[in-house]
C-alpha cells in the first residue's frame, strides 16, 4: 500500500467516524424534540434498543418506546459527550456518555420556566452499520450510572 492509498483510507475512516458521531447527535436531538420521523431514519429496520424503558425490536417498536418515555411535556435535554467510534469495515462499535435532564410539570417560578426534576448519567453503547442510506444504528443499549431526583409518574 502506498502513501496515497493510506491517505485515502485514513480520510474514509475520518469521514465514517464523523458520520457516526453526527448520527449520535441526531439521536439526542430527535429525542429532545420528539422528532419521531427522524428517529426512525437513524435505525436499521431490525434494530434493537435495550434501555431503562425496556427492550424494543424493530424501528416501529423503538419509536413507540421512545415516544412513550420522551413526551414533549417532559422537557428533556440529552447531552451526549465522549463519543468513541471503533470502526471494523462496514460496522462500528460506539461508546458515549449521556447526561439527561428532565424538567416537567409547572414551574415553581413562572419567570424561570420548568425546573429540573431528574438528572441522570448513563453510558450509551451502539452498534452501527453502513447501509445504502448511510450509517445507521443496528442496536443501542443504555446503562444507568447515577441519577438525582425522581422519575416522572404516568399521568
Amino acid at each position: 500500500m502506498n502513501a496515497i492509498d493510506i491517505s485515502t483510507s485514513r480520510i474514509q475512516d475520518l469521514a465514517d467516524k464523523f458520520e457516526i458521531t453526527e448520527l449520535v447527535h441526531r439521536l439526542g436531538r430527535a429525542l429532545d424534540e420528539g422528532d419521531w420521523a427522524e428517529l426512525a431514519t437513524l435505525y436499521t429496520p431490525d434494530a434493537t434498543a435495550q434501555t431503562p424503558g425496556g427492550l424494543a425490536v424493530g424501528r416501529t417498536a423503538l419509536v413507540t418506546q421512545a415516544s412513550r418515555n420522551h413526551a414533549p411535556d417532559k422537557h428533556i435535554q440529552h447531552i451526549i459527550t465522549g463519543i468513541i467510534v471503533d470502526l471494523d469495515g462496514d460496522t462500528a462499535r460506539v461508546r458515549a456518555n449521556l447526561l439527561a435532564v428532565f424538567a416537567w410539570g409547572p414551574a415553581q417560578d413562572p419567570t424561570l420556566g420548568s425546573q429540573p426534576r431528574l438528572t441522570l448519567g448513563e453510558v450509551y453503547r451502539f452498534e452501527a452499520a453502513r447501509t445504502p442510506d448511510g450509517w445507521q444504528f443496528a442496536s443501542v443499549a443504555s446503562a444507568p450510572v447515577w441519577s438525582v431526583g425522581a422519575r416522572p409518574t404516568r399521568e
